[in-house]
This record gives structure tokens, sequence and C-alpha cells, in this order.
């Protein structure tokens, strides 16, 4: 399986949440997509603490701190 991009599952999370907001969803497809929006959600997070991580790697910190 190839891995997604952070944005191309950003962008499907925004979609996500607009058939949400609209509310002409039915309620079985908005259980679903709430469960995979929950899912993006969580991953988007992931990707960014691990990016946070890399950052700080590579940053040198002050020694005065």
């Amino acid at each position: 399986m190839i891995e997604r991009s952070f944005e191309e599952l950003q962008r499907e999370l925004d979609d996500i949440v607009t058939r949400l907001e609209r509310g002409d969803v039915p309620v079985d497809d908005a259980i679903a997509l709430f469960r995979r929006g929950e899912e993006l959600y969580k991953e988007c997070v992931a990707r960014l603490q691990g990016a946070e991580l890399q950052i700080e790697e590579l940053v040198p910190r002050d020694p005065a701190t």
C-alpha cells in the first residue's frame, strides 16, 4: 500500500467535515464518515508530532535554556 501524503489526508478530512456540516448525509453514512474522520485526524496529528520531533532534532538548543 502506498502511503498517502499529509496533504492528501488533510484534504479527505476537510471533505468529510464539509459533507457532515451540510447535514444532508443519512445517519448511517454520517456515522461512518465521522469514524473515518477520527482516523484521519489521528493520523494527521501523529504525522505532525513526528515532524515536530524531527525539527527539534535539527534545531540546536540554546545552552542558556
